[in-house]
């Protein structure tokens, strides 16, 4: 219970970082947009994760777990706060400050850690102090780096690989930390489907009224049930085309924890895409409808390929792991084959979640 506690905190910083991209998007500020996107997820998902796999090995439920628990959190919502001036391009001293607050108190709990397994030592006191080191790092690149600067970008892609590096090394010189394979696999589907709910926010947007309306028109309802059959069939594929993480090793372990960064960037842009598919075609935003249309059409494919990068490539025995390439080589470019291409998107994953769940149950 404390950990969906803590994804609560998550997805409101979730939340906020999608409506930043959707709000950048529809101004026409497509590239700034999407790094600040690609920034704020990265600060939200590296702390998720790594406490995640933390309390995988080492939740006991005493006072001291819950308390840093509690101090985590904390800093999610501090984080939270602090997204929107990541994309106004000023100083992110309170995402800095929320930063620092989850992964002190992560470093607090790793050094509390050989405590309840003294043959870890080693690997232990390893995160701990990779995790000191890069927020020393972070605090001196965000205070001394002007945001006008133009290696700022260079500078943040520093940091994130030496935080990306610190479990690699840590790791590798000491002995394995121990994780749960069934815990580690829910609580990366539960995250992906918060994610998911964004997308369900810009469905309900489609449907609302304004004035003396009554009901939504046709055409908003139709919009929704497109939109909703995307996000179903994306929840499909997630959940029930394959196995996860089938094989424990570090290396593929690694793989699959690190590429779903990119499953969850991609729901969390579809869900921007919708309010700006729904902002477009309503007239409140000046984008193209091609445009608009790319903004879903990209991330859906975004999000069928990082599934099958941390999934499908390792089973390339069964002959339905090609089929989502081949979709995502279809979903992609269909704004540019036909308009409102959102209907054609939603009628391709169908079919395809349709045409897997009768094999599946031919094959049982």
């Amino acid at each position: 219970m404390l950990e969906l506690l803590f994804d609560l905190a998550t997805v409101i910083a979730i939340a906020t970082a999608a409506a930043g991209l959707h709000h950048g998007l529809v101004e026409g500020q497509i590239v700034h947009g999407l790094l600040s996107f690609i920034m704020a997820l990265f600060m939200i998902w590296w702390s998720w994760m790594n406490y995640t796999w933390f309390a995988s090995a080492y939740d006991d439920r005493s006072p001291f777990f819950r308390a840093m628990t509690f101090i985590v959190i904390f800093g999610a919502l501090t984080l939270a706060a602090g997204i929107p001036a990541v994309y106004a391009a000023k100083p992110i001293i309170t995402c800095l400050l929320g930063f620092v607050i989850m992964r002190c108190a992560l470093a607090a709990l790793w050094v509390w850690a050989p405590y309840e397994n003294e043959a870890q030592r080693f690997t232990s006191r390893g995160y701990a102090c990779g995790i000191l080191l890069m927020q020393l790092y972070w605090i001196a690149a965000v205070l001394l780096t002007p945001v006008t600067a133009s290696y700022y970008v260079w500078i943040f892609i520093g940091g994130v690989t030496g935080e990306l590096l610190v479990p690699v090394i840590a790791e590798a010189r000491g002995e394995a930390t121990s994780w749960h394979r069934e815990h580690i696999v829910e609580r990366y589907g539960l995250v992906t489907i918060i994610v998911l709910g964004e997308c369900f926010l810009s469905v309900v947007g489609f449907m609302r009224t304004t004035g003396s309306q009554m009901i939504p028109t046709n055409f908003a309802m139709l919009n929704a049930l497109s939109c909703a059959v995307i996000t179903f069939c994306m929840y499909g594929y997630y959940f029930h085309w394959g196995t996860h993480l089938k094989v424990t090793n570090l290396k593929r372990a690694i793989k699959w924890g690190y590429g779903h960064f990119f499953v969850f960037a991609a729901a969390a842009a579809v869900g921007a895409g919708f309010a700006v598919l729904r902002e477009t075609l309503s007239g409140e935003s000046h984008l193209s409808l091609q445009a608009a249309e790319l903004s879903v059409s990209i991330p859906v494919a975004m999000f069928i390929i990082a599934t099958w990068w941390v999934r499908d490539r390792f089973d390339f025995g069964e002959k339905r792991c090609v089929v989502p390439l081949v979709v995502a080589t279809l979903v992609a470019p269909a704004p540019f084959l036909v308009e409102q291409s959102h209907f054609v998107v939603a009628s391709l994953l169908l079919a395809v979640v349709l045409v897997h769940t009768k094999g599946a149950l031919v094959e049982k």
